[in-house]
């Protein structure tokens, strides 16, 4: 049930910043993860575009683990950072970032961001409506993009019962197949931005009996470490908001693209003559070659014959994929975690 709330409370950003990113492999490194690269217009970072785009909160916290703490702060020399123990996916981050924010604000609400999604458009409008509505329904809230074509890589929202600013969840599904997608779309539901507002209070109380209650337990208790170690990595999609009974959903209301994987360069920067996107420090040439995605660091390639692949570049490593099946560069980077060369 929905509890109303009129309270007036500040608002605090916190933007998760602990992953790796392992479809943008091999840009995306152990040492190097997604949020510090510059992809898309411009020379900042992912991070950085971020965390400048929620300058409008009281606060904006940056949750990443101990591994890249160093380079996070130096990046975003304005935003407190705040080091998880370990990572543990989105789920014991946000907990641990909700924890910590409500001991040092006066009833505050949260606004929940990744690190690395592209945004254009009217954000600030959007999430504090959002924030709002979190502040007076005492709701979970998640923000819904509208689509733009039948996309299997992103999970999406069923929308229920319509209350002006907000909807009633009716469900959350998975990424779909195709032809799921396609339906999806037609019947109007949301792409699943991941990006969330809550009050502690709500988020506790939606926690409450889920995989990461030992981890509240132990955060009560002063001991963070003990909690980490209590609990496995979980997504906070999982573990909270698709057990939930009071969830709602806010319109985005703007362009957005999560920049998954390689082909999604494609639908942010311009192409060239023959319909290939460039982009890092690469110059391509083609001949005989169309629609394909090229990405590197100082580097020079030269396709001959070949359409809609991605051929990528950084470091000593080189990544060929079609565009088709970029998803899978996650599975090969698993691959590459096993024998210790990711």
């Amino acid at each position: 049930m929905i509890v109303p709330s009129s309270t007036e409370r500040p608002l605090v950003a916190v933007v998760l910043a602990g992953g790796i990113g392992s479809r943008l492999y091999p840009a995306s490194r152990s040492h190097r993860p997604k949020q510090l690269l510059s992809l898309g217009d411009g020379d900042d970072t992912l991070l950085e575009r971020t965390v400048s785009r929620v300058t409008f909160a009281d606060d904006v916290v940056v949750v990443t683990r101990p591994d890249f703490a160093d380079t996070v702060g130096e990046a975003v020399p304005g935003a407190t950072i705040l080091v998880e123990p370990a990572g543990r996916d989105t789920g014991p981050a946000l907990a641990y970032a909700t924890h910590r924010i409500g001991e040092r604000f006066d009833d505050p609400v949260i606004l929940a961001l990744p690190s690395d999604h592209h945004v254009d458009g009217d954000f600030r409008t959007a999430a504090r409506r959002g924030a709002h509505v979190a502040a007076e329904t005492g709701a979970l809230v998640t923000f819904g993009v509208d689509p733009t074509r039948p996309e299997t890589g992103y999970g999406y929202i069923e929308p229920g019962r319509s209350h002006g600013d907000y909807t009633e969840v009716a469900a959350f599904h998975e990424k779909p197949d195709a032809e799921t997608a396609n339906t999806y779309v037609e019947r109007g539901y949301y792409w699943n931005a991941g990006i969330f507002a809550w009050t502690p209070q709500a988020f506790r109380r939606a926690a409450n009996g889920t995989p990461l209650a030992p981890l509240f337990d132990a955060l009560d208790a002063g001991d963070p470490e003990r909690g980490f170690e209590a609990v496995d990595p979980v997504s906070v999609d999982y573990a909270v908001f698709e057990r939930a009974d009071d969830v709602v959903t806010v319109p985005l209301g703007v362009e957005w693209d999560d920049i998954g994987s390689w082909d999604a360069l494609r639908r942010l920067l311009p192409a060239n003559e023959n319909g290939t996107v460039v982009a890092g420090d690469a110059e391509a040439v083609s001949l005989d070659a169309e629609n394909n995605v090229v990405a590197g660091d100082d580097v020079h390639v030269s396709l001959v014959g070949v359409d809609d692949l991605a051929v990528v570049a950084y470091d000593d490593r080189v990544l060929v994929v079609p565009t088709t099946a970029a998803q899978q560069v996650r599975d090969l980077v698993e691959k590459l975690d096993e024998r210790g060369e990711f």
